[in-house]
Protein backbone atom coordinates (compact mmCIF):
# COMPACT_ATOMS: atom_id res chain seq x y z
CA UNK A 1 0.00 0.00 0.00
CA UNK A 2 1.46 3.29 -1.13
CA UNK A 3 1.49 5.90 2.01
CA UNK A 4 -1.19 8.27 2.15
CA UNK A 5 1.04 11.57 2.63
CA UNK A 6 1.10 14.79 0.41
CA UNK A 7 4.06 15.40 -1.45
CA UNK A 8 3.97 18.84 -0.20
CA UNK A 9 4.51 17.94 3.29
CA UNK A 10 8.03 16.19 1.75
CA UNK A 11 10.72 17.65 4.35
CA UNK A 12 8.34 19.47 6.48
CA UNK A 13 9.12 19.21 10.38
CA UNK A 14 7.74 21.12 13.09
CA UNK A 15 9.09 24.18 14.25
CA UNK A 16 12.40 24.56 16.28
CA UNK A 17 10.04 27.10 18.20
CA UNK A 18 8.11 23.98 19.40
CA UNK A 19 10.73 21.67 19.43
CA UNK A 20 12.76 24.29 22.58
CA UNK A 21 9.32 24.53 24.43
CA UNK A 22 8.64 20.39 24.42
CA UNK A 23 12.68 20.38 25.82
CA UNK A 24 12.15 23.24 27.72
CA UNK A 25 8.92 21.62 29.58
CA UNK A 26 10.91 18.16 29.91
CA UNK A 27 13.46 19.65 31.77
CA UNK A 28 11.44 22.00 33.87
CA UNK A 29 13.53 24.96 32.61
CA UNK A 30 12.31 28.45 31.76
CA UNK A 31 10.96 29.16 28.25
CA UNK A 32 11.98 32.50 26.72
CA UNK A 33 11.84 30.79 23.52
CA UNK A 34 7.64 29.87 22.16
CA UNK A 35 6.57 33.77 21.84
CA UNK A 36 3.94 32.81 24.55
CA UNK A 37 3.37 36.62 26.09
CA UNK A 38 2.60 35.67 30.40
CA UNK A 39 1.48 39.00 30.64
CA UNK A 40 -2.48 39.40 32.19
CA UNK A 41 -4.93 40.15 29.61
CA UNK A 42 -6.38 43.25 30.32
CA UNK A 43 -9.61 42.81 32.49
CA UNK A 44 -11.78 44.96 29.70
CA UNK A 45 -10.85 42.15 27.56
CA UNK A 46 -11.35 39.44 29.77
CA UNK A 47 -14.46 40.74 31.16
CA UNK A 48 -15.96 41.25 27.66
CA UNK A 49 -15.33 37.88 26.71
CA UNK A 50 -17.80 36.90 29.51
CA UNK A 51 -20.28 39.03 28.67
CA UNK A 52 -20.76 38.10 25.16
CA UNK A 53 -20.84 34.34 26.19
CA UNK A 54 -23.14 35.05 29.19
CA UNK A 55 -24.84 37.27 26.57
CA UNK A 56 -25.40 34.44 24.79
CA UNK A 57 -23.11 35.36 21.71
CA UNK A 58 -22.27 32.13 21.15
CA UNK A 59 -23.32 31.03 17.27
CA UNK A 60 -21.30 31.49 14.20
CA UNK A 61 -20.48 34.91 13.30
CA UNK A 62 -20.17 36.39 9.22
CA UNK A 63 -16.90 35.12 7.86
CA UNK A 64 -15.33 38.27 7.88
CA UNK A 65 -16.14 38.43 11.67
CA UNK A 66 -18.39 40.49 13.72
CA UNK A 67 -19.14 44.44 12.85
CA UNK A 68 -18.04 45.61 16.26
CA UNK A 69 -15.13 44.31 16.23
CA UNK A 70 -14.02 45.10 12.04
CA UNK A 71 -15.59 48.89 13.05
CA UNK A 72 -13.21 49.58 15.76
CA UNK A 73 -10.39 48.09 13.51
CA UNK A 74 -11.37 50.80 10.82
CA UNK A 75 -11.54 53.12 13.31
CA UNK A 76 -8.21 52.09 14.78
CA UNK A 77 -6.41 52.57 11.16
CA UNK A 78 -7.96 55.68 10.39
CA UNK A 79 -6.16 57.15 13.79
CA UNK A 80 -3.12 56.00 13.85
CA UNK A 81 -2.51 55.48 10.29
CA UNK A 82 -4.45 57.94 8.48
CA UNK A 83 -5.83 55.06 6.64
CA UNK A 84 -8.92 55.21 5.15
CA UNK A 85 -10.78 51.42 5.47
CA UNK A 86 -14.24 50.46 4.41
CA UNK A 87 -15.16 48.33 7.68
CA UNK A 88 -18.04 46.33 5.75
CA UNK A 89 -15.48 45.38 2.90
CA UNK A 90 -12.35 45.57 3.27
CA UNK A 91 -11.30 44.31 7.03
CA UNK A 92 -11.43 39.86 7.41
CA UNK A 93 -11.60 38.61 11.06
CA UNK A 94 -9.29 35.49 11.05
CA UNK A 95 -8.09 32.88 13.26
CA UNK A 96 -4.95 34.51 14.17
CA UNK A 97 -2.52 36.19 11.90
CA UNK A 98 -1.59 32.48 10.95
CA UNK A 99 -4.97 32.12 9.40
CA UNK A 100 -4.84 34.93 8.21
CA UNK A 101 -1.35 34.26 6.33
CA UNK A 102 -3.10 31.24 5.23
CA UNK A 103 -6.04 32.46 3.35
CA UNK A 104 -4.00 35.63 2.01
CA UNK A 105 -1.44 32.84 0.18
CA UNK A 106 -4.19 30.27 -1.02
CA UNK A 107 -7.00 33.34 -2.43
CA UNK A 108 -4.15 35.70 -3.91
CA UNK A 109 -1.45 33.04 -5.44
CA UNK A 110 -1.57 30.48 -7.59
CA UNK A 111 1.03 27.05 -6.62
CA UNK A 112 4.21 27.95 -8.55
CA UNK A 113 4.61 31.28 -8.02
CA UNK A 114 7.65 33.26 -6.50
CA UNK A 115 7.09 34.27 -2.48
CA UNK A 116 10.03 35.98 -1.24
CA UNK A 117 10.31 36.24 2.36
CA UNK A 118 13.46 38.75 3.73
CA UNK A 119 15.91 36.37 6.02
CA UNK A 120 15.74 36.22 9.15
CA UNK A 121 11.98 35.12 8.11
CA UNK A 122 9.56 33.95 10.63
CA UNK A 123 9.44 30.01 10.07
CA UNK A 124 5.55 29.89 9.92
CA UNK A 125 5.96 32.16 7.07
CA UNK A 126 8.07 29.85 4.89
CA UNK A 127 6.19 26.55 6.05
CA UNK A 128 2.66 28.05 5.13
CA UNK A 129 4.16 29.12 1.72
CA UNK A 130 5.85 25.43 1.09
CA UNK A 131 2.36 24.02 1.93
CA UNK A 132 0.77 26.23 0.01
CA UNK A 133 2.61 25.34 -3.48
CA UNK A 134 4.40 28.53 -3.61
CA UNK A 135 7.76 28.58 -4.55
CA UNK A 136 9.79 30.34 -1.28
CA UNK A 137 12.66 32.62 -2.52
CA UNK A 138 14.82 34.73 0.30
CA UNK A 139 16.69 38.35 0.23
CA UNK A 140 18.89 38.07 3.67
CA UNK A 141 19.52 41.20 5.05
CA UNK A 142 23.11 41.56 6.60
CA UNK A 143 23.11 41.88 10.28
CA UNK A 144 23.31 43.99 12.72
CA UNK A 145 21.43 46.31 10.73
CA UNK A 146 18.87 44.21 9.08
CA UNK A 147 18.40 47.53 6.21
CA UNK A 148 15.99 46.98 3.58
CA UNK A 149 18.76 47.78 0.29
CA UNK A 150 17.18 48.48 -3.04
CA UNK A 151 19.53 47.56 -5.20
CA UNK A 152 19.52 43.76 -3.43
CA UNK A 153 16.26 43.63 -3.44
CA UNK A 154 15.53 44.34 -7.35
CA UNK A 155 18.42 41.86 -7.72
CA UNK A 156 16.16 38.77 -5.92
CA UNK A 157 13.29 39.47 -7.80
CA UNK A 158 12.51 36.51 -10.34
CA UNK A 159 10.08 36.46 -13.03
CA UNK A 160 8.19 33.95 -11.21
CA UNK A 161 7.73 36.49 -8.11
CA UNK A 162 4.47 37.62 -7.35
CA UNK A 163 4.31 38.26 -3.53
CA UNK A 164 6.97 39.60 -0.88
CA UNK A 165 6.52 39.50 2.65
CA UNK A 166 7.36 42.13 5.02
CA UNK A 167 7.61 41.97 8.63
CA UNK A 168 7.41 44.82 10.78
CA UNK A 169 8.61 44.91 13.71
CA UNK A 170 10.45 41.89 13.11
CA UNK A 171 10.01 38.53 14.50
CA UNK A 172 13.02 37.53 15.33
CA UNK A 173 15.46 40.21 14.84
CA UNK A 174 13.30 43.50 16.35
CA UNK A 175 13.77 45.47 13.12
CA UNK A 176 11.50 48.18 12.40
CA UNK A 177 11.73 49.52 8.35
CA UNK A 178 11.44 53.18 8.25
CA UNK A 179 9.59 55.20 6.23
CA UNK A 180 12.93 55.42 3.55
CA UNK A 181 12.74 51.79 3.26
CA UNK A 182 9.29 51.52 2.79
CA UNK A 183 9.04 53.94 0.16
CA UNK A 184 11.87 52.30 -1.21
CA UNK A 185 9.68 49.06 -1.35
CA UNK A 186 6.51 50.82 -2.97
CA UNK A 187 8.93 51.62 -6.03
CA UNK A 188 9.77 48.26 -6.55
CA UNK A 189 6.55 46.79 -5.64
CA UNK A 190 5.28 49.00 -8.58
CA UNK A 191 7.97 48.25 -10.93
CA UNK A 192 7.32 44.85 -10.82
CA UNK A 193 3.47 44.37 -9.94
CA UNK A 194 4.09 42.80 -6.38
CA UNK A 195 1.32 42.25 -4.07
CA UNK A 196 3.21 42.89 -0.57
CA UNK A 197 2.04 40.96 2.75
CA UNK A 198 2.74 42.57 6.20
CA UNK A 199 2.83 41.03 9.43
CA UNK A 200 2.60 43.97 12.02
CA UNK A 201 1.22 41.58 14.85
CA UNK A 202 3.84 43.62 17.25
CA UNK A 203 2.91 47.17 16.30
CA UNK A 204 2.16 48.45 19.63
CA UNK A 205 5.70 46.87 20.88
CA UNK A 206 8.36 49.51 19.95
CA UNK A 207 10.76 50.94 21.65
CA UNK A 208 12.45 54.15 22.21
CA UNK A 209 10.10 56.69 20.78
CA UNK A 210 9.96 54.53 17.86
CA UNK A 211 6.76 55.07 15.57
CA UNK A 212 4.85 52.20 14.14
CA UNK A 213 4.45 52.60 10.12
CA UNK A 214 2.13 50.28 8.67
CA UNK A 215 3.49 49.84 4.91
CA UNK A 216 -0.07 50.40 3.27
CA UNK A 217 0.24 53.73 4.73
CA UNK A 218 2.51 54.84 2.84
CA UNK A 219 3.11 55.89 -1.11
CA UNK A 220 1.15 53.59 -3.52
CA UNK A 221 0.94 50.35 -1.19
CA UNK A 222 -2.17 50.74 0.19
CA UNK A 223 -3.97 49.14 -3.23
CA UNK A 224 -1.63 46.36 -3.55
CA UNK A 225 -1.20 45.27 0.60
CA UNK A 226 -2.58 43.08 2.52
CA UNK A 227 -1.78 44.28 5.87
CA UNK A 228 -1.99 41.43 8.23
CA UNK A 229 -1.84 41.62 12.16
CA UNK A 230 -3.27 39.57 15.22
CA UNK A 231 -4.39 41.11 18.93
CA UNK A 232 -2.51 37.74 20.61
CA UNK A 233 0.52 39.76 21.25
CA UNK A 234 -1.11 43.25 22.05
CA UNK A 235 -4.06 42.04 24.64
CA UNK A 236 -1.56 39.03 25.84
CA UNK A 237 -4.36 36.32 24.53
CA UNK A 238 -2.52 33.68 22.69
CA UNK A 239 -4.47 31.08 23.01
CA UNK A 240 -7.86 33.13 21.67
CA UNK A 241 -6.18 33.18 18.20
CA UNK A 242 -8.00 36.43 16.99
CA UNK A 243 -6.36 37.98 13.94
CA UNK A 244 -7.29 40.13 11.01
CA UNK A 245 -6.65 41.09 7.55
CA UNK A 246 -7.09 44.11 6.16
CA UNK A 247 -6.93 44.43 2.30
CA UNK A 248 -8.43 46.62 -0.90
CA UNK A 249 -11.99 45.48 -1.85
CA UNK A 250 -11.75 42.50 -4.21
CA UNK A 251 -8.82 40.80 -2.41
CA UNK A 252 -10.42 40.81 1.16
CA UNK A 253 -13.69 38.83 -0.96
CA UNK A 254 -11.39 36.56 -1.66
CA UNK A 255 -9.54 35.73 1.56
CA UNK A 256 -12.78 35.73 3.27
CA UNK A 257 -14.32 33.21 0.38
CA UNK A 258 -10.74 31.30 2.19
CA UNK A 259 -11.54 32.07 5.79
CA UNK A 260 -15.00 30.86 5.78
CA UNK A 261 -13.86 27.55 3.84
CA UNK A 262 -10.73 26.73 6.22
CA UNK A 263 -12.04 28.34 9.59
CA UNK A 264 -15.58 29.34 8.85
CA UNK A 265 -14.60 32.03 11.52
CA UNK A 266 -12.79 33.27 14.48
CA UNK A 267 -14.77 32.74 17.91
CA UNK A 268 -17.51 35.09 18.42
CA UNK A 269 -17.92 35.95 21.56
CA UNK A 270 -13.44 36.47 21.63
CA UNK A 271 -13.95 38.68 18.51
CA UNK A 272 -16.69 40.91 20.87
CA UNK A 273 -13.68 40.99 23.72
CA UNK A 274 -10.97 42.26 21.20
CA UNK A 275 -13.60 44.81 20.01
CA UNK A 276 -13.83 46.26 23.91
CA UNK A 277 -10.29 46.15 24.28
CA UNK A 278 -9.58 49.14 21.27
CA UNK A 279 -12.39 50.77 23.06
CA UNK A 280 -9.83 50.82 26.37
CA UNK A 281 -7.42 53.63 27.70
CA UNK A 282 -4.69 54.78 25.12
CA UNK A 283 -2.43 55.16 27.91
CA UNK A 284 -2.47 50.61 28.13
CA UNK A 285 -0.89 50.70 24.95
CA UNK A 286 1.78 53.47 26.12
CA UNK A 287 2.24 51.05 29.18
CA UNK A 288 2.88 47.87 27.04
CA UNK A 289 5.48 49.75 24.95
CA UNK A 290 7.46 51.01 28.28
CA UNK A 291 6.79 47.68 29.94
CA UNK A 292 8.63 45.66 26.69
CA UNK A 293 11.52 48.06 26.80
CA UNK A 294 12.55 47.54 30.56
CA UNK A 295 12.47 44.06 30.07
CA UNK A 296 14.25 44.18 26.53
CA UNK A 297 17.03 46.32 28.36
CA UNK A 298 17.28 43.70 31.01
CA UNK A 299 17.48 40.66 29.02
CA UNK A 300 19.70 41.96 26.70
CA UNK A 301 22.09 43.02 29.32
CA UNK A 302 22.10 39.66 31.22
CA UNK A 303 23.01 38.68 27.61
CA UNK A 304 25.87 40.78 27.25
CA UNK A 305 27.08 39.72 30.72
CA UNK A 306 27.02 35.79 29.47
CA UNK A 307 29.24 36.42 26.92
CA UNK A 308 26.33 36.57 23.88
CA UNK A 309 26.36 39.60 22.84
CA UNK A 310 22.94 41.11 21.59
CA UNK A 311 21.12 42.79 18.42
CA UNK A 312 19.13 45.12 20.68
CA UNK A 313 15.77 44.90 18.86
CA UNK A 314 13.64 47.89 18.07
CA UNK A 315 10.49 46.62 18.20
CA UNK A 316 8.85 43.04 18.66
CA UNK A 317 9.81 40.82 22.45
CA UNK A 318 12.64 39.18 21.14
CA UNK A 319 16.17 39.67 20.23
CA UNK A 320 18.84 37.48 18.36
CA UNK A 321 21.89 36.64 20.61
CA UNK A 322 25.20 36.29 19.20
CA UNK A 323 26.43 32.95 20.47
CA UNK A 324 29.38 32.61 18.44
CA UNK A 325 31.92 32.90 21.12
CA UNK A 326 30.59 29.97 22.89
CA UNK A 327 31.93 27.57 21.01
CA UNK A 328 29.06 25.79 19.32
CA UNK A 329 28.81 24.10 16.37
CA UNK A 330 25.57 24.93 15.00
CA UNK A 331 22.97 27.18 16.66
CA UNK A 332 20.74 23.72 17.72
CA UNK A 333 23.57 22.42 19.94
CA UNK A 334 24.21 26.29 21.41
CA UNK A 335 20.65 26.19 21.96
CA UNK A 336 20.81 22.70 23.75
CA UNK A 337 23.71 23.82 25.50
CA UNK A 338 22.16 26.85 26.65
CA UNK A 339 19.21 24.67 28.26
CA UNK A 340 20.96 22.27 30.01
CA UNK A 341 23.65 24.50 32.06
CA UNK A 342 21.24 27.30 32.53
CA UNK A 343 17.73 25.63 32.57
CA UNK A 344 16.65 28.37 29.92
CA UNK A 345 15.24 27.93 26.68
CA UNK A 346 16.11 29.82 23.49
CA UNK A 347 15.16 28.95 19.83
CA UNK A 348 18.06 28.66 16.80
CA UNK A 349 18.83 30.62 14.97
CA UNK A 350 18.65 28.64 12.19
CA UNK A 351 14.83 28.48 12.48
CA UNK A 352 15.10 31.71 10.93
CA UNK A 353 17.62 31.70 7.68
CA UNK A 354 18.07 28.77 5.04
CA UNK A 355 21.79 28.71 5.37
CA UNK A 356 25.12 29.05 7.91
CA UNK A 357 24.01 32.92 8.96
CA UNK A 358 21.86 31.82 11.48
CA UNK A 359 24.04 29.13 13.09
CA UNK A 360 25.64 32.00 15.20
CA UNK A 361 21.95 33.36 16.94
CA UNK A 362 19.62 32.32 19.47
CA UNK A 363 16.19 34.10 20.00
CA UNK A 364 15.25 34.96 23.29
CA UNK A 365 11.63 35.79 24.18
CA UNK A 366 11.37 38.57 26.82
CA UNK A 367 7.76 38.61 27.49
CA UNK A 368 7.77 37.14 30.99
CA UNK A 369 6.33 37.96 34.06
CA UNK A 370 8.80 40.26 36.06
CA UNK A 371 9.61 37.09 38.18
CA UNK A 372 10.15 34.62 35.83
CA UNK A 373 12.19 37.23 33.11
CA UNK A 374 14.39 38.22 36.76
CA UNK A 375 15.65 34.48 37.22
CA UNK A 376 16.44 33.89 33.78
CA UNK A 377 18.58 36.90 33.19
CA UNK A 378 20.28 35.13 36.65
CA UNK A 379 20.86 32.11 35.43
CA UNK A 380 21.89 33.38 31.68
CA UNK A 381 24.52 35.83 33.74
CA UNK A 382 26.11 32.66 35.52
CA UNK A 383 26.25 30.64 31.71
CA UNK A 384 29.46 28.74 31.66
CA UNK A 385 31.56 29.44 28.10
CA UNK A 386 32.15 26.20 26.75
Amino acid sequence: MRPFLSRRLSGLVQSDIRYMTRECDRVGGINLGQGLCELPTPSIVRDGAARAINAGRNAYSYPEGVHELRDAIAQKLEREQGLAVDPAAEVVVTVGASGAFAATLTALLDPGDGLLLLEPYYGYHLNTAIVAGLEPQFLELEAPAFRLDGRRLTAAIRPSTRAIVVCTPSNPCGRMFSRGELELLDTIASEHDLLVITDEVYEYVRFDGREHISPAAVGRLRERSVSITSLSKTFSITGWRIGYAVAPKDMAHAITLVNDLYYVCAPTPLQLAVADGFSGPRAYFDDLASTFQMKRDKICGALASAGMAPVVPEGAYYVLADVSELGYDSAREAALGVLEHTGVASVPGSAFYRGKAGERFLRFCFAKEEEQLDEACRRLERQMVR
